[in-house]
């Protein structure tokens, strides 16, 4: 069964709304695209018909036309030569031929008209393709793009509970390890140079106690 009943169903459509509607856009937005095609397909044909009846009606018009004007003429001719019985019976094929030359003319107005209308019907068929083909081409992209974000996010999860990663990881913990132990070896001890400085302040001390004693023995001695 076709998403469209008639032509009409398709070029009055709200290819939007329908979309939006739709469980799978892109499955119905294919099927919309062929039935377009194939309606598109029956229009142009019927239109070729048309156009070849036309063809054929408007070449037997001329031709009655043609026929119409050759019995005038023979008419006129019966009459300059004074025979009445012919050229009456000139005039009656005339006329008759006449009667018949308005019946195709109507019939060529007709088809003209059907041409006009099939030619319309398949320009707006046309700009309604174009129309779809435009979405279809816009839910690739968007299908291509969220396939490709999928991908892209896949990978991410899949880096994130590797085992490379998770290795990186430990190695990580290592080195802070190692660093944070290197640190404590020499937590508590100064420098080698500030030690000497100290030693020296604490020599200077020493000797300062030492005159200190001694100017005490003097000043008891004397």
């Amino acid at each position: 069964m076709g998403i469209f009943s008639r032509f009409r169903d398709i070029i009055s459509s709200n290819i939007n709304s329908m979309l939006e509607k739709a469980e799978n856009p892109e499955k119905l937005i294919k099927l919309m695209i062929q039935e377009m095609e194939n309606t598109l397909v029956e229009i142009k044909a019927s239109c070729a018909g048309a156009m070849a009846s036309y063809k054929r009606v408007k070449r037997a018009h001329e031709e009655v036309n043609q026929r119409a004007e050759n019995w005038g003429a023979k008419a006129k001719l019966a009459v300059e030569k004074g025979r009445e019985d012919l050229a009456r019976e000139a005039l009656v094929e005339k006329m008759s031929l006449e009667e018949e030359g308005k019946s195709l003319e109507k019939e060529v107005d007709q088809f003209a008209n059907i041409i006009t209308q099939y030619q319309k019907d398949i320009h707006q068929l046309e700009e309604k393709l174009e129309t779809a083909r435009k979405k279809h081409r816009i839910l690739l992209q968007r299908h291509v793009q969220a396939g490709n974000r999928k991908t892209a996010q896949t990978k991410i999860r899949q880096a994130d509970s590797s085992d490379a990663f998770v290795r990186f990881e430990q190695f990580e913990n290592r080195i802070e390890r190692i660093e944070a132990e290197a640190e404590l070896v020499n937590y508590g001890r100064k420098p080698s140079e500030e030690n000497a400085w100290e030693n020296l302040e604490n020599k200077d001390k020493v000797e300062e106690a030492l005159e200190t004693l001694k100017k005490e023995h003097t000043n008891k001695s004397g």
